[in-house]
């Protein structure tokens, strides 16, 4: 029998490995900045050298992007190096959103039903605080359409599939400008503001009392009310 000799592991091959097993658990999201080289460095007790010779590896496998100045960013799994070319679609064809809300209906149907099964307390704080904030500005009609959008990115973190969350993240992205434009002209009332509130919460409820049906019914319905107004907006933009 023949062995190989054993190799002693680089140390920026092991801080490689670390920075990229917390990115595919989901510890980070597409478009996060990791810590900079030198707290990285302090963290896990090594020389910036060898923090940047890991960092470079894990750029040239598409996993981050280091910006002069700008820090090291985590890279989405579905985008390009051309960017996100739905945007573009979207901002100069408003229709192709509605064709991103019916995915979404699929998409977000199981995440949530996969988030009510595996959640962990902290992905419940998390999205509880999403909840109590929406609550919140309920007082004064203050739009929570930054809070809503991380809701439904929380609850694809919370099904701690690595690629649910990297999906959501790349729709979300794309529909942004949209979906700011459609709750400024549609969701306008006290009762527009209670209703999505009471959808996000009934939500929230399910996931928490870990009904995975009950969850993807409350999203479904959630979603097939977003995708009416949505639909009303475009029909009116196009009039």
């Amino acid at each position: 029998m023949k062995f190989q000799p054993i190799k002693p592991k680089k140390v920026s091959s092991q801080i490689a490995d670390q920075i990229r097993s917390s990115i595919m658990a989901g510890e980070f999201s597409p478009g996060d900045k990791l810590p900079p080289e030198r707290e990285l460095a302090e963290m896990f007790g090594v020389s910036r050298p060898s923090v940047r010779e890991a960092l470079n590896v894990l750029s040239s496998s598409g996993l981050v992007m280091s910006y002069q100045g700008g820090g090291t960013v985590v890279m989405s799994l579905v985008e390009t190096l051309a960017g996100n070319p739905l945007t573009e679609l979207i901002r100069y064809q408003q229709e192709r959103a509605l064709d991103v809300i019916e995915v979404r209906k699929g998409m977000e149907s199981w995440t949530a039903y996969y988030a009510a099964q595996r959640a962990l307390p902290e992905d419940l704080r998390r999205l509880e605080e999403i909840v109590d904030s929406m609550r919140h500005n309920l007082a004064d009609m203050t739009p929570s359409e930054d809070f809503d959008a991380n809701f439904h990115i929380l609850i694809a973190r919370a099904t701690h599939n690595i690629v649910w969350l990297h999906l959501m993240q790349h729709l979300f992205d794309a529909m942004k400008e949209f979906q700011q434009s459609v709750w400024r002209a549609v969701y306008l009332t006290r009762e527009d503001h209670h209703l999505l509130f009471e959808h996000h919460s009934r939500i929230f409820e399910h996931i928490k009392q870990k009904d995975a049906t009950g969850a993807r019914d409350a999203m479904i319905e959630h979603l097939t009310f977003a995708e009416q107004r949505s639909t009303a907006y475009v029909t009116r933009q196009q009039a």
